[in-house]
């Protein structure tokens, strides 16, 4: 078995648009063709010995037993490992299902689809799978545990962490995007100038005033004394010979921790002596970044935590640390062992409990209560295992909201003002919450920013509380507020990169913050920030990362969709302009019917409310409309296309070519914009491809609520030019001859680009082309007799984009296409494109054209420009 490639997608894909986590592995098994599950001798018997619990997958058949069944009856090793892969992830306390595995396109290679929680774990997961099959199939010995276990590990490396987890739990809820923006617990919630952002259960909005005091606790002390609120007498100090005039000051019992610390960290509780004070000071000492410590009394009671979001107590709980209670025959370890048995405890963040650890902290509480771990302590006897009540060390929660007494709600609201923190968590010491801390000696210990949730979200009894919810009422205060910006995203074979500049210009021009992609870059607010093909994922993100957008146009071409999927979610238009034979026989995708489905994610994601906008010309992508969940609007190059009159009929909104206008009609009104010929992209109307991008823009920016004033503006200043539309119909007039630069780089984009250069006047055409790696024999040997058809002369180059194949085999593609439709033609070979286009201007005869089909769009005209400098100041003759 070999694994060829695995690939996470994380937004809608190929395989699923509402499935966004999978990966997709794929894997070579041409080995094994012959090797189906049942001629293995004993596999199917050693698979149901490892994962019994595969039983319970049903598969195809449909009930539980269904995947063993198949694998009795024989199926393929890429459908077991699919099931393998699953059934590890829920072992390791990730339930997901989804599963599919399909041929690649070539015989015994397969596409292995399945479903992950967390990306490092679905691909942990694709290898291990591989390596368990292949020890079944051997019969070999396998520790499964160790690869359960590392999962284990990966999941709480990478997870958000509860609290964060929480709050884009119901940000998700709600129709609220967001995005990761590192590995820890920093989230975007919503895009571009509308965003927000959180990191854990601190907010965007939350005061680094109030940040500064809580984690300052002798500056919070302080405010709170002052503002009347009890709280516990204490010191600060820093230095050992301090210490025992600050313990004679507060009087045992004591607590000592240090004031920066957090989640519980250096603190000991009732010190009863100046030895114990000594020891816990160091302790302090190590957990501080300041060395400050405090020295405070040690208030008697329960330890309770109140959670105060936009000055509103929401919750409350009573904390208990890990602790366990004596039967009077097991011993301490073995108690523990017990508890860590509760099937609500798990690893790390994995479950409702945390399982309790025993670390050095809890081998020296055991050891001061007089015990070790194989002490058997008596029946009923509590013996406490940590020093502090967090969840996170093996700790309880009960939630206690329902009987704060009103002095008490009051008293934890007015914290939160007097600290100023939006999301605060306040600990309190009394014997009895149902009472005002005045009539119990109670205090308050401390007030937290960013305080954790999992106590309030799953406490070990009484009412979980959506804690989370607030949050998201605070950021987002409007109804319905989704913290979203428009967002059209563009797909096709041709015209896409096109349509998007338009687009974009059009959005500018309307007052729009733009940002957009495509195959050139990033641009924000016109301006190049990242160079390159940037029609995948990462670069969309890129743009709704920018909290200066506030109108999102994102070229979205197959590979980035094949790779990891889209990077977005949901989009307003989703735009199609056309589907032809390109990239075919790579990633598995083999047909232009495959190739059609990759590129319908785009209108697929198109919110309820938004517009898929279809070519009505293409039967590939009108199809399209069948498989969407939003409105639909069409455009056609002929106003009598049926199609388009059958919603026009119903009252929708379409785009025609008609009389000479570029017209956008809303049921069967006309509503034009202005003639094709005026607007300078289509050369005078010149070029119908341009026309239909045209057609596109204009009903995206229809829908989006411009207008036609503006509109018109836009077509009138969008100019077909190097700055604009970078390697896309650049005309460069010299003296005596023109040159034409674009990006033609498929047959489909040939014949529009023949369409055009039919109805320009020259005495020669030359045309300088180059085959392309990634396409099939078949297609360049297309090219190549499209080329024949538009040209006197050709010059084939071959210096870039080998991807895979050598120089020689693409010139003889071209050159088989070409013999193939003019067997006379003049032709001639320069592998370099720099000097095939030297070469072509040296022998220019007046009034020739010079076509030149690039692929590498930023060195040709850098080249191009530089010679037309030279013609300018007539020193052409020097290049």
């Amino acid at each position: 078995m070999e694994i060829r490639s695995i690939n996470a997608m994380r937004g809608p894909n190929y395989w699923s648009v509402r499935r966004h986590k999978l990966i997709v592995m794929v894997l070579d098994l041409q080995e094994m063709e012959e090797l189906p599950s049942n001629k293995i001798e004993g596999f199917p018997e050693r698979l149901k010995t490892m994962f019994p619990s595969m039983y319970s997958h049903r598969c195809s058949e449909g009930c539980e037993g269904g995947f063993f069944m198949r694998v009795d009856e024989g199926t393929w090793m890429g459908h077991v490992i699919e099931h393998i892969a699953l059934e590890i992830q829920t072992l390791a306390g990730m339930d997901t299902g989804f599963g599919r595995t399909r041929g690649y396109g070539e015989e015994g290679v397969y596409n292995v689809v399945f479903s992950y929680m967390e990306e490092s774990v679905g691909r942990y997961a694709a290898k291990a799978a591989v390596a368990i099959c292949e020890s079944l199939i051997k019969g070999e010995e396998y520790d499964l545990e160790e690869d359960i276990q590392r999962m284990r590990e990966l999941r709480e490396a990478d997870r958000l962490g509860p609290s964060t987890g929480s709050i884009v739990a119901e940000a998700e809820a709600r129709g609220i995007p967001w995005i990761r923006l590192n590995k820890y617990s920093l989230v975007q919630l919503g895009y571009g100038a509308n965003q927000k952002r959180i990191q854990a259960t601190v907010t965007s909005e939350t005061s680094s005033i109030g940040v500064e005091l809580a984690c300052d606790k002798e500056d919070t002390k302080y405010l709170l004394e002052q503002a009347e609120v009890e709280v516990p007498r204490g010191d600060i100090i820093r230095r050992e010979r301090s210490l025992e005039e600050a313990c004679r000051y507060v009087g045992y019992p004591l607590v000592i921790k240090p004031i920066d610390g957090n989640h519980g960290r250096g603190i000991t509780v009732d010190i009863q002596n100046y030895e114990d004070a000594l020891q816990a000071f160091h302790h302090a000492k190590d957990s501080s970044r300041s060395g400050a410590i405090i020295v405070e009394k040690f208030i008697k009671g329960d330890d309770y935590r109140l959670l105060v979001i936009n000055n509103k107590l929401v919750a409350a709980a009573i904390r208990t640390p890990a602790h366990v209670v004596g039967d009077g025959k097991s011993t301490v370890q073995e108690l523990i062992d017990e508890v860590n048995k509760d099937p609500r405890r798990g690893y790390g963040h994995e479950k409702v409990l945390t399982q309790i650890t025993v670390n050095e902290l809890t081998k020296t509480i055991i050891k001061d209560a007089g015990y070790t771990l194989d002490s058997i302590i008596a029946e009923g006897e509590q013996l406490i295992l940590k020093d502090t009540a967090n969840l996170s060390t093996g700790g309880t929660a009960e939630d206690v909201t329902d009987i704060v007494h009103p002095a008490n709600v009051s008293m934890a609201e007015r914290i939160s003002k007097i600290i100023d923190l939006d999301i605060c968590g306040i600990d309190v010491m009394t014997t009895d919450i149902t009472k005002p801390l005045s009539e119990t000696g109670g205090a308050v210990l401390e007030v937290n920013a960013g305080p954790g949730f999992r106590m309030h979200l799953a406490p070990t009894s009484g009412l979980p509380r959506n804690v989370a919810a607030p949050v998201i009422d605070k950021l987002f205060p409007i109804k319905g507020d989704t913290g979203r910006i428009p967002i059209v995203a563009i797909t096709g074979t041709n015209g896409k990169t096109t349509t998007s500049r338009l687009l974009a210009h059009i959005a500018k021009m309307n007052g729009y913050r733009v940002g957009y992609t495509t195959s050139d870059g990033v641009y924000i607010q016109n301006r190049l920030l990242m160079t390159g093909d940037c029609t995948g994922p990462s670069s969309a993100e890129f743009v709704l990362k920018d909290p200066t957008v506030n109108f999102a146009v994102l070229e979205s071409a197959r590979g980035g969709l094949l790779r990891a999927g889209l990077g977005f979610k949901k989009c307003d238009v989703g735009i199609v302009t056309n589907i032809a034979a390109d990239h075919l026989g790579l990633k598995g995708i083999n047909t232009i019917e495959q190739l059609a489905k990759v590129k319908g994610v785009i209108p697929e994601t198109v919110l309820p409310d938004g517009y898929a906008i279809l070519n009505a010309d293409d039967d590939l992508v009108y199809e399209m409309r069948r498989t969407v969940d939003c409105n639909v609007a069409l455009f056609s190059m002929d106003e009598n296309n049926a199609r388009v009159k059958a919603l026009q009929r119903l009252n929708g909104i379409t785009a025609v070519y008609e009389n000479g206008y570029v017209t956008i009609c809303r049921g069967e009104w006309k509503m034009r914009i202005m003639k094709a010929e005026h607007i300078p992209l289509t050369y005078g109307g010149k070029a119908k491809f341009m026309i239909q991008n045209v057609l596109a823009a204009i009903l995206a920016a229809h829908v989006q609520g411009i207008s036609i004033e503006d509109m018109k503006a836009a077509l009138e200043t969008f100019i077909p030019s190097a700055s604009q539309t970078p390697g896309r119909l650049n005309l460069f007039k010299f003296s005596n001859f023109n040159i034409l630069l674009d990006y033609a780089h498929n047959p489909a984009g040939m014949r529009a680009l023949k369409a055009f250069t039919d109805e320009l006047e020259a005495t020669v055409k030359v045309g300088i082309i180059a085959g392309i790696g990634d396409r099939r024999v078949e297609d360049n040997n297309e090219m190549g007799k499209i080329a024949a058809q538009m040209f006197d002369e050709i010059i084939i180059r071959q210096d870039k984009r080998l991807r895979g194949k050598t120089e020689e085999e693409l010139i003889k593609m071209l050159n088989d296409g070409i013999k193939a439709e003019a067997p006379d033609m003049k032709t001639k070979i320069i592998p370099s494109e720099r000097e095939a286009i030297k070469h072509a201007v040296r022998n220019a005869v007046d009034g020739s054209l010079i076509v030149l089909s690039s692929d590498v769009v930023p060195d040709a005209l850098d080249l191009v420009k530089q010679l037309k400098e030279l013609d300018t100041k007539g020193e052409l003759h020097l290049a």
